[in-house]
């Protein structure tokens, strides 16, 4: 249980939900320090394959049973895939996530992505990270061989709720996947997305979950509800219970790292920092699959004044 935190007693679900928010932020804040230290996790990923997906997930607009108006492609040619990496490094980003949409690539596509992940790696010096759906063994193991060092495999949300959210396959199967993923040598990434109309209690089961599993890295994504999908109408979460969340996450999964992801800029708006006083000790820049970011020379700001806040010992 390496990613306990150190007085387990003191966090109980009437610490992360009764307790002052000021008192939540403290103790996430101690332990982010403790465990992390100054350490900031930067990512980026690029849309390699979009849209056309058979699955129904209630939030995604890649999904072919939402009418949303995306851009739909298959997956990119492998220099294009290569030229976003290399942006991506000289951004600041030391991780960089190849996702498609889908249950998982074509033969073709997998060859092809295996070509695109030698390539990055021979030409800059970034970790190069997967998100391509439900893998086998000999899958996963052809990636690692080609030089991908990260699988990306989100939990969503949590067991009870999944079934609210989508049907086309069983939570079961991501659990699957990450063990796998894991299994094959490779390191785990795996997250959520809160505002789906989870209760504070699935919340709580997602960190704990978490915590259990062979994960590495854990991106809190905040919901912007798109048009046509099936939350295009759920109500926006208040910032103030996004950073109650975001320092639950931390106190819960130790010294894992935690990344503020989708939805920070609409949501947290100028309250971004407070992300990293709560806890989080990473971000992903350059955008994100169907939504655009911020544009990166502000991130790169906001990251400089987070590693001075830090070292500042606050």
């Amino acid at each position: 249980m390496t990613n306990m935190p150190n007085h387990p007693m003191k966090h109980d679900q009437a610490f992360f939900l009764q307790a002052p928010l000021e008192d939540v932020v403290r103790e996430a804040a101690r332990i982010r320090r403790d465990r992390c230290g100054t350490e900031l996790h930067v990512c980026s990923i690029i849309n390699a394959k979009s849209g056309a997906c058979p699955e129904d997930c209630a939030f995604c607009a890649q999904s072919g049973r939402h009418a949303t108006g995306i851009r739909t492609y298959p997956l990119l040619p492998v220099e294009e895939i290569v030229a976003a990496a290399e942006v991506a490094y000289g951004n600041g980003a030391r991780h960089f996530g190849i996702v498609c949409s889908g249950n998982r690539p074509s033969p073709r596509d997998l060859d092809d992505i295996c070509t695109a992940v030698r390539t990055i790696t021979q030409r800059c010096d970034i970790r190069v990270c997967g998100s391509l759906g439900k893998l086998n063994a000999a899958e996963l193991q052809k990636l690692r061989a080609a030089g991908l060092t990260r699988y990306h495999h989100n939990i969503e949300t949590s067991p009870r709720h999944y079934p609210a959210i989508v049907s086309t396959h069983r939570f079961e199967d991501r659990i699957e996947t990450i063990h796998a993923a894991h299994a094959a040598g490779l390191e785990v990434c795996s997250g959520v997305i809160i505002g789906m109309g989870e209760s504070w209690d699935d919340r709580i089961d997602m960190a704990l979950l978490l915590r259990d599993l062979p994960v590495a890295s854990v991106p809190i994504n905040i919901l912007v509800p798109i048009p046509g999908t099936r939350l295009a109408h759920q109500e926006r979460l208040p910032c103030v219970d996004v950073i109650r969340c975001i320092a639950l996450f931390r106190i819960i999964l130790g010294g894992t790292a935690v990344k503020i992801a989708a939805g920070r800029e609409t949501i947290l708006h100028d309250f971004q920092a407070m992300g990293f006083s709560a806890g989080a000790n990473g971000m992903l820049i350059g955008g994100y699959l169907t939504v655009k970011g911020r544009d990166v020379e502000t991130d790169k700001r906001l990251l400089r004044e987070v590693r001075l806040m830090w070292e500042s010992g606050l």
